[in-house]
């Protein structure tokens, strides 16, 4: 059975739902399975023995560049010789469905219109699943991907998941072997836990942190934290498979409700993720993967941006649980 998952961003996003892919594998042993995804984050599903093709596509810089949508067609037409049996709209937005529907196959799937933020995009399915909107998304994903193949997936199969990213054996000599990571930046400021509060919690658990940025704004705040602290080392900007395999290693990863602090989750290391205006259940919470939310109340249709709660979470809260994940 040849199948097509479209999921093109975010990182997180894309994290959350490669874990169906080892259920898929398990439950269709000879099925291959691609993915389309934005190019920025094809990093994240590489190295992945249950993926066959990564299909990059580029529909971000067509926001600055219009006539770049007629490159963008003809490479996803080009797609469609791959003859899927299945292609599976896991994004559920007008965008993955048109995707979806150009690359073609004899069935394509995707959230019913109650079950998506962009319920028109449902008129392009064939195969419709219901899973509301404000469910988990981890449990979302795994549904919209294995009940169009017919597969059943349970919650402890999830929570006893095997490990799902990989990366190229690349050396970590440069870095100690006992750290653990702190991940300071996100998509909106309101996401972002104070730098301040970070440092406090590093200071307390006396332990070497590496701290993970990705804008020039998140370095600043990096650098300074690591002038109040012998504790802190900044990491340097790299790849995603040079930021899986130091997640990997570390102890203890503590981070925004962000992509790289999702990895911690898909190479089963222990973690804390720090929720503000962000929904809690995007995320399973495990005997290693803990979270701890403010007291905002959540509109999963319409995030607020000027919810700054965040901030507001007593860094005591999570030295606690950080002292018991490290033991």
């Amino acid at each position: 059975m040849k199948i097509c998952i479209v999921k093109l961003s975010a990182m997180g996003d894309i994290i959350h739902a490669m874990v169906a892919l080892q259920f898929v594998k398990k439950h269709i042993p000879g099925s291959k399975i691609d993915w389309v995804v934005e190019s920025r984050f094809k990093g994240v599903l590489e190295n992945n023995p249950d993926i066959d093709n990564i299909l990059p596509v580029d529909l971000h810089s067509i926001k600055t560049d219009r006539s770049g949508i007629f490159k963008q067609i003809k490479l996803l037409k080009s797609y469609r010789n791959n003859k899927y049996d299945i292609v599976i709209d896991d994004q559920g937005l007008i965008k993955s469905a048109i995707v979806a529907k150009i690359i073609g196959a004899e069935i394509i799937a995707g959230f019913d219109k109650e079950s998506s933020r962009e319920g028109v995009a449902s008129l392009l399915y064939d195969k419709k699943v219901y899973m509301p909107y404000h469910e988990n998304s981890i449990d979302r994903n795994v549904r919209m991907i294995c009940e169009p193949l017919g597969i059943e997936v349970s919650k402890t199969e999830i929570v006893n998941k095997d490990r799902f990213l990989f990366f190229d054996d690349e050396s970590n000599n440069n870095l100690c072997t006992d750290y653990n990571i702190v991940v300071i930046g996100s998509t909106w400021d309101n996401r972002n836990y104070p730098k301040e509060k970070y440092l406090e919690v590093v200071n307390s658990l006396k332990k070497h942190t590496y701290i993970v940025w990705g804008s020039e704004e998140e370095h600043q705040k990096a650098l300074w934290m690591e002038k109040q602290s012998h504790y802190i080392e900044v990491l340097p900007k790299d790849n995603l498979n040079r930021l899986k395999s130091v997640i990997s290693n570390c102890k203890l990863l503590i981070g925004n409700d962000t992509g790289p602090t999702h990895m911690a989750w898909g190479l089963n290391v222990p973690s804390i993720t720090i929720f503000g205006p962000t929904p809690i259940n995007r995320i399973y919470i495990t005997p290693i993967n803990k979270a701890i939310k403010s007291s905002s109340v959540i509109n999963h249709y319409k995030l607020n941006k000027k919810d700054f709660s965040i901030n507001e979470i007593k860094t005591g809260e999570i030295i606690d649980i950080a002292h018991s994940l490290l033991k």
